[in-house]
């Protein structure tokens, strides 16, 4: 019985019809560069047959609706289909939110000063040592909700705000346990080197423990219990230098995990250079990336993930040189960031808002950086991203006429349903037949 329930639900057919405009982003299933980045591949009339948990076939509906007479019909309203959102950079994993800050940078205190006096990262450390797997789980998975919401889809989420080999263990577990409880696709990312902890400060032995304890301990550990597909590091003055990143992200890939970096956020410090030497997958920030690092993505296979909301967050008015890096030829993709101190939000149409406004991309470039790109930049440009034959069918139903107004209505909840592979992840006030 269990058999043939198993075959039933693998052969279940979806048909969605009724959408004035399906954004495909159809196209390789590698990293779009330069004028790739342009089409999004918009077309109406079309309907998207799913069978099982792929995308099937894109065309015509009435010929769709007569070959396929016995499917399920989700009528999409008049409204925008498109890929389900790539969220490939958030801090999810935290205890309580820092508005406190957001107060302190108003008033002129620079963010690295917040971090000095204990603030920022720190704040976060001390807060989700305190806390059990069990509430650090009940905390997150309300967050994923809401990223859902918005359309996202697939979310990948780092930990960091242990900083021990327990308390990192802790979080990654906790991510573990939301990808096998959410219907989005989660994937899990091991970020001990987010910060040097408070009891290792100093530039002395100290602070050369705490890289032994990650590069002998922590990432060993990770990798024994499969716990993380990636790993990062804040490469930034002040924190990471390139160096020890270098040594740390070496150890990191040789114990099997892919590496990323945080690069470039606050000051230039050659941390783009460095994953473009290294082959990550992503650098992410690059708000200070200098030209010779723009050079440097550009020429590599490296994702440059830009976080604009991060930047409009801390009141900067200096934004990843965007329209630089897709004209050099890089790829582009755009994230969240979402985390308690310097990016507190889980809308990602408004990164499509910032993607136009701020950075100056068209919205083409927007859409693909937040979803083939945004799958690339998570090594599962091949699996998601697209709405393709052969895909998985990650779906988001949008209540708006024309793409274009995504980033249109700035900061609105358009998303009205969402889907993983074929099985729903978000509905809200979704007619189905």
């Amino acid at each position: 019985m269990a058999g043939s329930a198993t075959q039933r639900a693998v052969e279940a057919v979806q048909l969605f019809v009724n959408a004035r405009q399906i954004v495909t982003c159809a196209g390789p299933s590698r990293a779009r560069r330069g004028a790739e980045m342009r089409d999004a591949a918009v077309i109406a009339g079309a309907a998207v047959l799913v069978r099982g948990d792929t995308v099937a076939g894109v065309a015509d509906e009435r010929e769709l609706r007569r070959v396929n007479p016995t499917a399920e019909l989700i009528d999409c309203g008049g409204g925008v289909l498109a890929p389900g959102f790539v969220d490939s950079h958030t801090h999810a994993i935290f205890g309580r939110p820092r508005y406190g800050e957001q107060e302190l940078r108003a008033a002129g205190v620079p963010y690295m000063e917040i971090a000095r006096q204990g603030g920022g990262i720190h704040a976060s450390v001390r807060d989700l040592r305190s806390r059990s797997e069990d509430d650090l789980l009940a905390l997150a998975r309300p967050r994923l909700a809401r990223l859902a919401a918005s359309g996202v889809t697939t979310v990948e989420v780092k930990s960091g705000y242990g900083l021990t080999l327990e308390d990192e263990l802790k979080t990654l577990r906790v991510v573990r346990r939301l990808a096998a409880e959410l219907p989005m696709r989660v994937v899990p990312t091991f970020l001990g080197a987010h910060e040097i902890p408070i009891e290792f400060r100093g530039e002395g032995e100290r602070r050369a423990e705490y890289i032994e304890l990650l590069v002998r301990e922590m990432i060993p550990a990770v990798a024994r219990e499969k716990l993380a597909r990636f790993a990062d590091v804040f490469c930034e003055p002040g924190v990471f230098t390139v160096d020890e990143s270098r040594r740390i992200l070496l150890a990191a890939r040789s114990h099997g995990l892919a590496i990323k970096l945080h690069a470039d956020e606050l000051e230039t410090g050659g941390g783009a250079e460095l994953a473009a030497e290294l082959g990550a997958v992503s650098a992410d920030h690059l708000a200070a990336i200098s030209e010779a690092g723009v050079a440097a993505l550009a020429s590599s296979e490296t994702v440059a993930t830009l976080l604009p909301g991060t930047m409009l967050f801390l009141g900067k008015t200096r934004q990843a040189p965007a329209r630089a890096l897709i004209d050099g030829g890089a790829a582009v993709a755009l994230a969240t960031d979402f985390n308690p101190g310097t990016s507190p939000t889980t809308n990602f149409p408004l990164l499509l808002t910032l993607g136009v406004s701020q950075l100056h991309m068209t919205v083409g470039e927007s859409l693909i950086a937040g979803t083939v790109n945004g799958a690339a930049a998570l090594g599962l440009a091949d699996r998601t991203g697209q709405i393709a034959p052969g895909f998985s069918a990650d779906l988001a139903l949008y209540a708006v006429e024309d793409v274009r107004e995504l980033p249109y209505w700035y900061g609105e909840r358009r998303c009205k349903a969402s889907w993983v592979a074929g099985k729903a992840c978000h509905q809200y006030d979704l007619p189905v037949s």
